[in-house]
């Protein structure tokens, strides 16, 4: 892969990452749900040099130093991660010619993340099972990651727009 790609992939992951964070700033102050406490990502992976990978609840969890600058570089490092994904579904032509079924999938794919490894390991169960509501939950992770795909769509359109 040459190095021309990875910077596209970089730049794409922290973009959709940055959209689907606007996202989430929409939803705390037009509908009044509550942004993802990307600290709680940061207490996670910190605790995890600790040897604890599982926690009854993370918020039950002694903080720790800098969990939340972790947990936000963490989070956007993910981002650029996941940014490569499209690149495995519909190859190198993803930047020359993105689709929109391909950013959706990407989208709904990178839901296996929280669904499947971080909720557990925080001790909110399989997607979010032990939460208070647990389909708001899964419902605004759905719309988030939606909007993370669709952010990658939108980033690879806008730089194709440029050249």
């Amino acid at each position: 892969m040459d190095i021309v790609i990875v910077f596209q992939a970089v730049i794409t992951g922290i973009s959709a990452t940055f959209i689907m964070d606007l996202w989430s700033l929409f939803q705390k102050h037009i509908i009044h749900v509550p942004p993802l406490n990307y600290g709680l990502v940061g207490r996670w992976f910190l605790w995890m040099f600790r040897g604890k990978f599982r926690h009854n609840t993370i918020l039950s969890t002694a903080s720790v130093d800098k969990e939340f600058f972790i947990g936000w570089v963490l989070h956007y490092l993910i981002g650029v991660l996941f940014a490569f994904i499209p690149l495995l579904l519909q190859g190198l032509n993803w930047f020359c010619e993105p689709s929109l079924i391909t950013a959706i999938l990407v989208g709904l794919l990178t839901l296996s993340a929280p669904f499947i490894i971080m909720q557990p390991a925080f001790g909110f169960g399989f997607a979010a099972s032990r939460t208070p509501r647990p389909w708001l939950a899964r419902i605004l992770g759905i719309l988030t990651h939606l909007m993370y795909g669709l952010g990658l769509y939108i980033i690879v359109i806008f730089i194709n727009s440029l050249e």
